[in-house]
């Protein structure tokens, strides 16, 4: 699509909607009115139409997303490896968990079971070892998840090799990972009102962790990001998410890449 092309979407899209769903206070990162699922799928949008292109159908939106997913090739020995990567506070959690429901109880992997306090992203090499090589063989892969609360890791965990798997944290798009995935799935949020949402819902008590956590989040995407390689981009609207064409087949082998945020995130 041609760079006017490109403007006239974003248009659209902001005209069809600028309200965002209201943060949640409780969880993780779990933001609200999560129900229903829009699909536009902006490789078949004509943009340059005068009049905005109807959501898909109630209901519908979710089985589409899925139902593309499944049809992917393998990515990563059986297991096609779909990564849900975006700012902390942006609502991967809850959107995977959706994702997962509807792709038959996909496994899901969350990094915050893989990183530490002391690792918040020096977890590469452990990833790689006690998942991605085990399913890449089409075995269960076995890892022990991180205990926040105690600082120590727990007992060790299964992993099954299925045939879909989501990989669901800040980092799952990373430039070690990518071979291995079938799909980069980002979480189109502003950093900052991502992160305004995280800290509202962790509260008080984890504002030193959460000063912490945003220096090390903004050095991580400043050496190593995600978005530009993204599939697809997922916003969360008023009523549920819209899907759209990601940023990842317009970039070239020699082309230089900085993180950014995009366009704003509304619906």
């Amino acid at each position: 699509m041609s760079e006017s092309g490109q403007v006239q979407c974003t248009v659209v899209r902001q005209l069809w909607s600028r309200r965002h769903a209201p943060a949640s206070t409780s969880g993780h990162a779990t933001p609200g009115n999560i129900g229903l699922l829009h699909w536009r799928d902006l490789a078949d949008l004509d943009c340059t139409e005068k009049s905005p292109i109807a959501p898909a159908p109630r209901g519908t939106a979710i089985r589409d997303l899925a139902s593309r997913l499944r049809r992917l090739p393998p990515s990563c020995g059986p297991v096609r490896l779909i990564g849900v990567d975006g700012h902390a506070g942006s609502g991967k959690s809850t959107f995977a968990r959706q994702l997962a429901r509807e792709l038959d109880g996909a496994p899901v992997l969350r990094l915050d079971d893989i990183a530490s306090h002391e690792e918040l992203f020096g977890w590469t090499e452990r990833l790689l070892t006690r998942v991605i090589e085990p399913l890449g063989r089409g075995e269960t892969a076995r890892y022990t998840p991180y205990d926040w609360h105690t600082r120590r890791f727990g007992p060790p965990r299964p992993l099954p090799s299925a045939p879909v798997v989501l990989l669901e944290g800040v980092g799952a798009g990373r430039r070690a990972l990518r071979p291995h995935l079938a799909h980069l799935l980002w979480m189109e949020l502003p950093r900052e009102e991502a992160w305004a949402r995280g800290r509202a819902r962790d509260g008080e008590e984890q504002r030193e962790f959460w000063d912490g956590w945003v220096r090390a989040e903004q050095r991580h995407f400043a050496e190593d990001p995600s978005r530009p390689f993204a599939d697809l981009l997922v916003r969360q609207c008023a009523e549920g998410y819209e899907v759209l064409s990601g940023p990842a087949g317009s970039i070239g082998p020699n082309q230089n890449i900085t993180q950014g945020d995009g366009p704003s995130a509304v619906c």
